[in-house]
């Protein structure tokens, strides 16, 4: 999405996820009420953003292990068992050492944070 500052991208950003309702208008997605399709829960975890300050959207007391993998446990993507294997192969495809997974965000550049918000939205 590209335009001017104020022209209400992230606004609309956080519509589409679902963090914000709009307050007029609607909002369809292939000819049916968008709300619809939020209210399936599978259908709604395709659905993720990435915010633009990776450092301030994220808890810093957290690992990326737990960063990256907590949201495919709790939705039932993968167990407890496997999270580990999972977030490795997650950090390996957006370009991120698996063995990293053990840091904390402050640890990382600003490029390999967006990459650790990529790939926890990615996880999903």
């Amino acid at each position: 999405m590209v335009g001017e500052s104020g022209c209400g991208k992230s606004t609309l950003a956080r519509m589409i996820a679902g963090i914000l309702p709009a307050t007029a208008g609607t909002m369809t997605f292939r000819g049916e009420p968008y709300k619809d399709f939020l209210q399936n829960t599978r259908d709604a975890l395709k659905i993720q953003m990435i915010f633009q300050d990776p450092l301030s959207s994220r808890n810093p007391r957290l690992k990326v292990r737990e960063i990256v993998g907590e949201a495919p446990v709790v939705h039932g993507i993968v167990s407890r068992s496997v999270v580990r294997n999972y977030v490795a192969d997650l950090l390996e495809r957006v370009g991120l050492p698996p063995e990293t997974a053990d840091r904390y965000p402050h640890q990382f550049s600003g490029g390999q944070r967006q990459r650790i918000g990529i790939a926890r939205a990615l996880a999903v």
